[in-house]
């Protein structure tokens, strides 16, 4: 296979019968076997049960049965997302010999979709980070520089998709965990509207922020990824019953009618020059595609990162509770005297720092006496804020600006500094407490040849509106084919 393998790719060689199923699946196994060792992409494959689902594929299109654009097509899944019967750790040493016995709705509907499900991705743990170097496993490497971090807490998810070890993967975004290691990667990845997708089956960071989404290799890998994953679930409240479009059918549009919003707040101070002048140059081409660009304000931007690093934690605490050694998990029962030791050293023995680290400031910032002067004023904020985006949205159709503030840093560079690892997030961190889609693609790279992204935001449920947008723009500088050499 040396062009580049997309979904759209591949089934066109399914169709022609020019390939099996099988036979692509075989060739995704290989390259894991061959490369992963360098990347560590996968904390678990699944080669007996993909090779099967392979040939259940084949067989469904020698009957003419198939069920979806990704039938056939491998795929990865980060591990964070219950799979039943199949071990899931979330990358902490907590759940180490955890096997959901039910399946979640996102990976329940890609295998209704007839997808091959190759393994599991690796995560900082609990998806707490910005570099996947949090994993209780594994650091993985960015494959376009193997001393560099491939971003996070997704980091596991874009470099399987950005080293070709699958043909497109899922991840999960919190504050920017699928877009920020997708710029990093080089590759498209997209944070639906909160509520557009179902959250049931996914190990919780911030519940309130999660957002499950399509890490992918060009537009149209992502827009048919959502069509299938994307929808109303009755075993999440959250989820919207809104009807899901076929997004990848139609992803032309004309820009003369589009009018660009560029918020200055999210360029200045932090942000890489390098980084900076290719966004500019990006939006100079939409300006040559015939788009308006409007420079507009956001003035409370700057409230968002502490928004958010209040809620984040307030939450992470709440749902870390349960890892308590009692229900399942990791447990001292049997090696400790007494019911409070048991707690207490389960949870200290197999936490690592990150997730001790989040559970405390978020237990301070709900305590008697914290939680009006923190927990209900970041609320307030956050309120705030999803009017300031309502507001601009008004005088714009999208909005765009950097999605991380540099290019992928080196492994190690960040880890003693929490705060400047936080940072990393800076440019992606207000989409979510807003709750509001926006999607990374692919704008070129700098001197050291290392890719960067561009993020493109849009209003509640545009999702539409900015595969179309950004299709336009990837068609435009086609860099889509450009892939990292392993070494």
């Amino acid at each position: 296979m040396t062009e580049i393998n997309t979904i759209t790719n591949l089934q066109k060689k399914l169709s022609n019968n020019k390939i099996t199923s099988v036979e692509i699946t075989k060739y995704y196994l290989d390259r894991i076997k061959k490369y992963d060792a360098k990347i560590k992409a996968y904390l678990t494959v699944r080669e007996e049960n993909a090779l099967r689902q392979a040939k259940e594929a084949d067989n469904r299109r020698a009957k003419k049965q198939i069920l979806s654009k990704l039938d056939g097509i491998p795929i990865a899944v980060k591990d964070l997302f219950c799979t039943k019967g199949i071990r899931t750790t979330a990358a902490s040493k907590i759940l180490e010999n955890f096997i959901p016995f039910y399946e979640s709705t996102v990976t329940q509907k890609l295998i209704d979709a007839g997808a091959v499900i190759l393994g599991k991705t690796n995560l900082d743990e609990f998806a707490f980070g910005s570099s996947t170097e949090n994993s209780a496993y594994q650091i993985t490497k960015n494959p376009w520089d193997l001393s560099r971090v491939p971003g996070g807490s997704s980091g596991g998810s874009a470099a399987a998709v950005s080293a070709d070890l699958c043909v497109a993967a899922i991840g999960t975004d919190t504050g920017g965990s699928i877009r920020q290691p997708a710029s990093l990667c080089g590759i498209v990845g997209f944070k639906p509207t909160y509520g557009r997708v179902s959250r049931y089956g996914i190990i919780a960071m911030a519940s309130s922020l999660d957002q499950a989404g399509p890490m992918t290799k060009n537009i149209e890998d992502a827009a048919i990824i959502l069509e299938i994953i994307a929808g109303k679930d009755n075993y999440d409240s959250t989820s919207y019953n809104k009807p899901v479009s076929e997004y990848s059918k139609n992803l032309n549009i004309d820009l003369s009618k589009i009018t660009i919003g560029v918020p200055k707040e999210f360029f200045g101070k932090g942000i890489n020059p390098e980084v900076e002048s290719q966004i500019k140059k990006s939006i100079n081409e939409f300006q040559k595609l015939g788009a308006e660009i409007k420079e507009v304000s956001i003035p409370e931007l700057k409230y968002a990162l502490a928004v958010y690093y209040i809620i984040m934690p307030a939450e992470v605490s709440s749902n870390l509770a349960r890892y308590d050694g009692i229900r399942y998990g990791y447990s001292e029962i049997g090696k400790q005297k007494n019911l409070e030791k048991v707690y207490s050293v389960s949870r200290a023995k197999k936490f690592g720092s990150e997730p001790k680290r989040r559970a405390m400031l978020g237990s301070y910032v709900l305590s008697s006496g914290y939680y009006d002067a923190y927990y209900k004023k970041a609320q307030q904020a956050r309120l705030v804020l999803k009017k300031s985006f309502d507001r601009v949205f008004k005088e714009c159709d999208i909005l765009i600006s950097p999605v991380s503030p540099t290019t992928a840093f080196k492994i190690g560079e960040k880890t003693s500094d929490p705060l400047e690892m936080y940072m990393s997030d800076i440019c992606t961190v207000p989409i979510n407490p807003a709750g509001l889609p926006a999607i990374s693609v692919p704008c070129g790279f700098s001197k050291k040849g290392l890719p960067i992204g561009m993020q493109i935001i849009g209003p509640h449920f545009s999702e539409e509106k900015i595969f179309q947008i950004s299709n336009s723009f990837e068609k435009k500088i086609n860099i889509v084919n450009q892939q990292p050499e392993i070494k």
